[in-house]
């Protein structure tokens, strides 16, 4: 009985610490958006209907929720979601926001039939999700009636709701001019990138690309909690992060081809990818995306993806499989 006790409070005590690192991320990440005007964006729902935000500071309050169909406290919470909707009043708007991440519309629009959603739901293509500094699932937004941002958090709780009820009663008497989002580019298969560089786990900065003559590099998009995490929930999935990661650290050791990997920041830090890495043994130099700038620039919404590029920075191949994505000619070394 002892035993049982103690093991009860050493899970009440993980999940608690838990909780208490996804509300510190959201607070971090949205610490410098909080009192900002919030940026003025047009979304469409799974539905086809149109939002524009910014049509809705100055009259509404707005409540944005980022979720994924694969998170467990997004769905833990969704009771109260779909509670604030129903009650929310003609002075609020209440939108879910789907990272995309790992995830699909047809699995959004499954997960609402089945618990009977009734609030509008985007499908972020990675936009939103920058815009609002996402960092954990799920993050809520709110946005006061003067159209700047009040609160971003992570657990449904009276800090969520204080900002709620403050967010309906805020002055609309000046409203903040939205922020217009930045254009960043984008590049697909055929495009050049610029040249540009990126931190590794180790403290250098290492060019992306071109870090020797003629040689190709194969940026391997992963997160480290994908094998884990999703091991019950999207077994296949996990069991393809598994094998991208093991795959990878085979090919990697052919000099001839360049191997960077490329982890979202998305429930990630520097010590979580550096415990991963020391885990599995994962020879290839690692990179946190925390801010999920590369992500975005080559639209990655899927783990594992592959991406090569030449030494020039030319996108020559893109695949969620490894070994489809590799330049005609690594095959025939890595059998050597």
């Amino acid at each position: 009985m002892r035993y049982i006790v103690l093991l009860c409070l050493l899970l009440s005590c993980a999940l608690a610490h838990a909780s208490d690192t996804g509300q510190a991320r959201a607070e971090s990440a949205g610490r410098s958006l909080i009192g900002q005007p919030a940026p003025r964006m047009v979304v469409k729902t799974i539905d086809g209907q149109t939002i524009d935000l910014g049509a809705l500071y100055g009259k509404k309050a707005v409540y944005l929720k980022f979720w994924a169909t694969w998170c467990v406290p997004c769905r833990e919470q969704m009771p109260h979601f779909e509670r604030t909707f129903e009650q929310a009043g003609p002075d609020m708007a209440v939108i879910a926001i789907d990272v995309g991440f790992d995830d699909s519309i047809e699995e959004v629009r499954k997960y609402r039939q089945a618990v009977g959603l009734g609030m509008p739901i985007v499908f972020d293509d990675g936009t939103l999700g920058e815009a609002f500094h996402l960092r954990v699932t799920p993050q809520h937004v709110v946005i006061g009636r003067d159209g700047r941002i009040l609160y971003i958090g992570h657990e449904a709780n009276d800090k969520l709701e204080a900002a709620l009820a403050q967010a309906r009663t805020s002055s609309s008497a000046t409203v903040a001019a939205a922020a217009v989002p930045k254009d960043e580019p984008h590049y697909d298969v055929g495009d050049r990138v610029p040249a540009f560089d990126v931190h590794t786990l180790d403290g250098k900065s290492v060019p992306a690309f071109g870090a020797a003559p003629g040689q190709p590099t194969v940026l391997l998009f992963l997160s480290p909690w994908c094998e884990s995490y999703l091991a019950k929930s999207r077994p296949a999935l996990a069991q393809s992060c598994r094998e991208a990661r093991e795959r990878a650290d085979v090919l990697a050791r052919d000099s001839h081809t360049r191997w960077l990997g490329i982890a979202s920041g998305l429930w990630a830090s520097r010590d979580e990818l550096a415990e991963y890495q020391r885990e599995h043994h994962v020879a290839m130099p690692l990179v946190l995306d925390d801010s999920g700038a590369l992500f975005r620039r080559f639209r990655v919404m899927h783990v594992p993806t592959v991406i090569v590029l030449d030494a020039q920075g030319k996108v020559l191949r893109r695949s969620e499989d490894v070994d489809a994505a590799l330049p005609a000619q690594q095959p025939a070394m890595t059998k050597r």
